[in-house]
């Protein structure tokens, strides 16, 4: 099959790679019809992750099931599926309490950005639509796989609640569902954090109710202003750089949650400033599928539209340009076609 494979930093390219195949009975083969690019796949087109050159990468997939394992009972070939990152059973202690991203069995999709990928927990992690989907549908049902879901865990964890001022450190696709996310939870005043002016209308779209353009301490400043001195009743990270979670710790009002789904490099967390204040910090890894079902209602209820976030599609031969436009800001997130 054709997959994206990464070779070095920034090396890029369209391979031939053997199909996947069952391995487990508890696996389940899909034939993509959309993937994308995600932010975190920046870390290592960028070389701040290690890099095994050859290696696929891709981790976001929607599609339709090719073929399924013996353990596989709810899912046939033909069933339009949406395939969560992180894939785990949906059994074990950890998924009953709302943790399927730290599954006893956990895995991931590693070739998202192909023509056919593997869940290994399918009957756990997958989630179907009855029949397939309009077309128009797509773009958000694949943002459903990842960050349309992360960024709701980010409000989730940061406890935003009705009535409450949010604010989303952040203005990449997961930060901009992070907005989406805390508009649908009830935050009764959103202020995204972005300098982008696409971004910032967009985010004025998905419910920001103001926009603060300055970074570090002049950011800072600026949120106080808004909150009267007093800071966010809620604070999403949404970045993963330790400017990101200085900025959140600083905005945040004492007694509040910082919740941080930004994939931590180089993160020092503020602790004296944490127990000086009482501020706490939770999040992690999103446990897609604890949201998929609600989140999958709301898109087909036509609440959310997350699928907004593609603001660039292009075959699945172009992914290299791809990702070229991503790491210079010149898309938000590229949807790709196989």
């Amino acid at each position: 099959m054709r997959a994206t494979t990464i070779h070095a930093p920034r090396d890029i390219r369209l391979s031939e790679v053997p199909d996947p195949t069952i391995t487990a009975p508890t696996d389940a083969i899909v034939r993509v019809l959309a993937s994308c690019i995600c932010g975190s796949d920046l870390w290592s087109y960028r070389g701040e992750n290690p890099i095994t050159a050859g290696s696929t990468i891709g981790h976001e997939a929607v599609g339709v099931v090719e073929e399924v394992g013996s353990d596989v009972t709810s899912f046939r070939p033909g069933d339009f599926v949406i395939a969560p990152f992180d894939h785990c059973d949906n059994t074990c202690p950890h998924c009953l309490a709302g943790a399927q991203s730290a599954c006893v069995n956990l895995g991931f999709t590693t070739s998202g950005q192909a023509e056919l990928t593997r869940v290994n927990q399918a009957e756990g992690s997958l989630v179907k639509t009855d029949g397939p989907p309009d077309e128009s549908l797509l773009p958000s049902l694949l943002a459903l796989s990842d960050v349309m879901a992360t960024g709701w865990h980010a409000a989730v964890a940061a406890g935003v609640r009705p009535g409450t001022t949010a604010v989303v450190v952040g203005d990449g696709a997961v930060g901009l569902c992070g907005v989406l996310a805390a508009r649908e939870l009830g935050a009764a005043r959103i202020v995204a954090m972005s300098r982008h002016a696409d971004r910032q209308q967009l985010a004025r779209e998905f419910g920001a109710t103001e926009v603060v353009a300055e970074r570090d301490e002049a950011g800072v400043e600026a949120v106080l202003e808004l909150t009267d001195g007093v800071g966010a009743d809620a604070v999403l990270e949404c970045v993963g750089t330790d400017q990101a979670m200085g900025t959140a710790f600083q905005i945040a009002r004492p007694g509040s949650t910082v919740g941080f789904v930004g994939v931590p490099h180089g993160v020092q967390l503020p602790v004296r400033r944490m127990f000086q204040r009482n501020i706490g910090l939770a999040g992690g890894m999103a446990p897609v599928r604890r949201y998929l079902p609600d989140l999958l209602g709301r898109v087909l209820a036509g609440r959310i539209d997350p699928g907004r976030v593609f603001d660039q599609t292009l075959p699945l031969d172009d992914v290299a340009e791809g990702y070229r436009a991503m790491d210079e800001r010149r898309a938000i997130k590229v949807l790709l076609r196989p």
